[in-house]
């Protein structure tokens, strides 16, 4: 995948308990249009209804990205802006609702608005606070008849709004495609090696653009690695998996993952399994 190509949007990494979490609600993606493609990963849509089923509290370990987000349910209804979110992030759904999303790529809502993402950090806005003029725009998406038109409507806003050619945002998205995508970088030394950069200079433009610093970022894409792993059957040697994702052993791997996940990695490993068999049991046979 080139610097520049965005994330597959059928990817689930990220999503804790993805089967478990498939079983209460729906998930789609709408690939963004020209006018935005730089800046934004894709359109995410959720819709739930458990008017007739208990509360179910989804959770993610959430990529370094802004969302801009249009949201109906129970809890809150309008737009907002959600900055990086460097803790798991819990949401309980509840009732009927829905919520259209876009995901800016890592850096990309810095880019696009000229503002310090670092303000934003574990934070989510009103979508006014952020775009004054966006005065009305949630009430449009949420009454749109489609997901496609919530798209339409939401590009028709952005489009006009994108910044222009920024070059330290380039050398951000390499250097976090890089940090994504290669297992073998595991410090910040080693980023610095590779791209040149003195490592003030990359605190601050990682403060500026991605809203987390690099080292963090590291550690949130191997713990990303480690529970897509781990939820697709890969847990016969935990030792080796510690290695491969770059930790220092199993014990450091096991501490790091129980503390952001809130269970052991075996056991998270265990508890997807049933989720997998269950949905299974749950799926009428083709034909």
């Amino acid at each position: 995948m080139a610097a520049d190509e965005p994330a597959p949007m059928d990817s689930e990494k990220g999503i804790l308990h993805p089967r478990e979490q498939s079983r209460h609600r729906s998930l789609t993606r709408l690939a963004p249009g020209p006018r935005v493609a730089g800046f934004v990963d894709w359109y995410w849509v959720v819709h739930w209804d458990l008017r007739d089923r208990p509360p179910y509290v989804a959770e993610v370990l959430s990529f370094p990205c802004v969302n801009v987000t249009f949201e109906h349910s129970v809890h809150r209804v309008g737009g907002f802006v959600t900055g990086v979110c460097t803790t798991k992030y819990t949401r309980e759904l509840t009732g009927r609702g829905l919520t259209f999303g876009a995901r800016f790529r890592a850096g990309g809502f810095g880019a696009f608005t000229g503002l310090d993402v670092g303000s934003l950090r574990d934070r989510s806005l009103p979508l006014t606070e952020v775009f004054p003029d966006a005065a009305g725009l949630a009430e449009q998406v949420l009454a749109a008849s489609s997901d496609e038109d919530r798209r339409a409507l939401v590009e028709e806003f952005l489009a006009p709004r994108a910044g222009g050619h920024d070059p330290t945002f380039l050398l951000v998205s390499r250097i976090v495609h890089d940090m994504e995508h290669d297992r073998s970088l595991t410090r910040v030394d080693q980023v610095t090696e590779r791209f040149g950069v003195p490592i003030r200079t990359l605190q601050r433009m990682f403060r500026r653009y991605v809203g987390a610093g690099p080292k963090w970022v590291l550690r949130r894409y191997r713990l990303q690695d480690g529970a897509d792993l781990l939820a697709k059957g890969r847990h016969a040697d935990l030792a080796d998996l510690a290695v491969e994702l770059g930790y220092f052993d199993q014990a450091h791997f096991s501490r790091e993952f129980t503390a952001e996940i809130g269970m052991a990695p075996l056991e998270y490993a265990r508890h997807s399994l049933r989720a997998a068999s269950d949905l299974a049991a749950a799926t009428p046979p083709a034909g």
